[in-house]
């Protein structure tokens, strides 16, 4: 879990102060006592289903508020002395009947709620509901289960006050150590709870599904009893067992029946009850932001992160690594190599997640069949072709030294065709040697195309990823904080490429600097791309001045720099004796820049003088 705070310079406004709030809130006058009976009816079982209560009422005039406060007019017998109890109240009831029955043979009464209680009677295990211990009615069920296509008016809350009572919560907060909390307990004749199972309302599933929820029925989805009784267990985890994952079940009762009393096992079950509560709370808040908001940079800002794996190391073999998976509302089915699923090969390294997320960010930005080879996160390799087969092999000649241990990516299904394709090639450097690779990553494979990749190396991992949504928010830490952006969706249907120079490019000259600005935008700045007939030729990339980066580029390319089309990340700084003279001189066709510099009227002349076209793009593509 995630938790961001926008920072602020300016001071907080003044408020009131607390006592002022006291002494408006909490006026008091003589109460006034009177005694009053209430009949209500049971709608769910039908008119005749009816009870009378007697009520004392305490009635306070308050300023601007008046509170009523009724209590049963006797008390209630919850002495449950010499028992052992377990409170029992799910949402989610899978492996309930296993925990009931397990529970009740180790000598537990078990106490439950509403739906849980049928549950567990359904089971054969016998339930004290809570209102038997109470003696106060749940307050209604919900309007779900009494009024389904009927509306009327009808007492109590909906079901929001079930558990929020002291005979609930007295019973899990008292600590057994202190002797004025049992003595607390016995004269007011509460049981003490030794365990608490509790899951929550599905509020995630239910604001996430595809089918959309209404802002009040999201409302209605937000679970209050059930926190509050899990945050209650976790804090008094010395006395109470806390449970809210049905995984741990068995190895809750395990601990019950070996009788020995391991602190560090409850300091477990307490921090998972509480990180369960707060990743819920996260959902919560993020949802309401966007239904109030909707601002992607909230004041304050919480990221719920589950465990996928441990890593074998991180970056380097002495730094210990794990690779979380984010339970954001905003990355539900958002796609990404978080999410993937191995089909084979070791288990996944740091750099493995690092490079399979650079190669699959790339390879999905292109609208034909493509495939991308990936060093160190910069995209060695980037082919398009109708025959997949073919731009394979073209991404994996644009630098064959670099692609040996590398990743390929595919935009397109993996066959057979294309698995005996990537199993049999040879590396264009001597023709003999068989290149390997650590990572595969495709949106499927056909069983075959599985079978045949599976069959290249027993170490190959093979990835099957769903593309990335538009329109994630980027995180990214530094020494003390993160930083937030948009992420960079733009592709160039997103914007205009204008003519800057005298010559206007051709229409195949156009393409190909548009193939070459959409890979230089996955590339390390300074970045440089040379590219014609949607294949990369070369590439510069991370290097302190745009000139090398130039360079490098222009001497993978080769001869066949002349007529293919040059992107930057970034404008040109200089053009005359600088990288933009040098790239007409090399014979280029066509460069594509944001623009922006202070002299970007020398790469216009420069350009002009060599007859080469010179586009703006407007749109910078910086990657550090």
């Amino acid at each position: 879990m995630l938790g961001f705070t926008r920072a602020t310079t300016s001071a907080s406004s003044a408020t009131t102060p607390a006592t002022g709030i006291a002494a408006t809130a909490f006026h008091i006058r003589i109460p006034q006592l009177h005694t009053i009976r209430r009949t209500t009816t049971n709608y769910c079982l039908g008119p005749q289903q009816s009870s009378t209560t007697s009520y004392r009422v305490i009635v306070h005039p308050v300023k601007a508020m008046a509170e009523t406060i009724a209590t049963p007019q006797s008390a209630p017998n919850l002495s449950t002395s010499g028992r052992k109890q377990a409170l029992i109240s799910l949402s989610d009831k899978t492996d309930l009947a296993k925990l009931g029955n397990g529970l009740q043979e180790l000598g537990y009464t078990i106490v439950s709620t509403g739906g849980t209680a049928s549950a567990l009677e359904g089971a054969g295990v016998s339930v004290t509901k809570v209102e038997e211990l109470t003696h106060f009615p749940e307050m209604v069920g919900t309007p779900d289960q009494c009024f389904k296509g009927i509306t009327r008016t009808r007492p109590g809350l909906d079901g929001r006050v079930k558990t929020l009572h002291p005979g609930i919560h007295g019973g899990i907060l008292a600590r057994r150590d202190q002797e004025h909390h049992m003595e607390a307990l016995e004269k007011h004749e509460i049981g003490t709870f030794d365990v608490v199972v509790v899951n929550l309302y599905p509020f995630y599933a239910k604001v996430s599904s595809s089918s959309g929820i209404s802002f009040e029925d999201g409302i209605e989805n937000i679970d209050i009893g059930g926190p509050a009784m899990i945050r209650a267990a976790a804090k008094n985890h010395r006395d109470v067992l806390v449970v809210v994952d049905s995984e741990d079940y068995p190895d809750l009762l395990e601990f019950l029946h070996g009788g020995n009393d391991d602190q560090q096992f409850r300091r477990k079950l307490a921090w998972k009850a509480f990180q369960h509560v707060a990743s819920y709370d996260s959902a919560v808040s993020e949802w309401l932001w966007k239904q109030t908001v909707g601002d992607k940079f909230p004041p304050s800002l919480t990221v719920p992160l589950s465990l996928k794996d441990s890593l074998r190391y991180g970056e380097n073999p002495h730094q210990k690594a794990a690779v979380y998976v984010d339970k954001s509302l905003s990355e539900v089915n958002a796609g990404g190599i978080a999410t993937v699923i191995q089909h084979h090969g070791k288990e996944m390294s740091y750099n493995n997640y690092l490079d399979a997320d650079a190669a699959w960010n790339c390879v999905c930005d292109f609208n034909k069949p493509t495939c991308v080879v990936v060093k160190h996160t910069n995209p060695c390799g980037v082919a398009s072709r109708n025959d997949i087969i073919e731009a394979y092999r073209l991404a994996v000649k644009a630098d064959p030294v670099s692609a040996f241990g590398g990743i390929v990516a595919f935009n397109v299904e993996v066959d057979e065709a294309l698995a005996k394709g990537i199993r049999e090639f040879r590396s264009p450097t001597d023709g003999e040697t068989r290149m390997f690779y650590e990572i595969v990553v495709a949106p499927k494979y056909t069983e075959k195309g599985l079978e045949v990749l599976r069959g290249k190396s027993k170490t190959l991992r093979i990835l099957e990823a769903s593309k990335n949504n538009k329109g994630k928010l980027s995180l990214r830490q530094i020494g003390g904080g993160w930083l937030a952006q948009d992420s960079d969706d733009s592709t160039p249907e997103d914007i205009q490429f204008n003519v800057m120079s005298d010559k206007t490019p051709q229409e195949n000259e156009l393409n190909d600097a548009q193939f070459a600005w959409l890979c230089v935008k996955h590339v390390k700045s300074n970045a440089i791309v040379i590219a014609k007939n949607n294949c990369m030729l070369g590439m510069g990339s991370g290097q302190p001045n745009r000139l090398e980066s130039l360079r490098i580029a222009m001497r993978k390319a080769g001869d066949e720099v002349k007529g293919a089309a040059l992107a930057s990340d970034a404008f040109f700084p200089f053009a005359w004796n600088d990288a933009v003279e040098e790239a007409c001189q090399s014979g280029v066709s066509v460069i594509a820049e944001p623009g922006g510099s202070i002299r970007d009227k020398d790469a216009v002349e420069c350009c002009n003088k060599y007859g080469v076209s010179l586009v703006f793009t407007n749109v910078r593509h910086f990657r550090h």
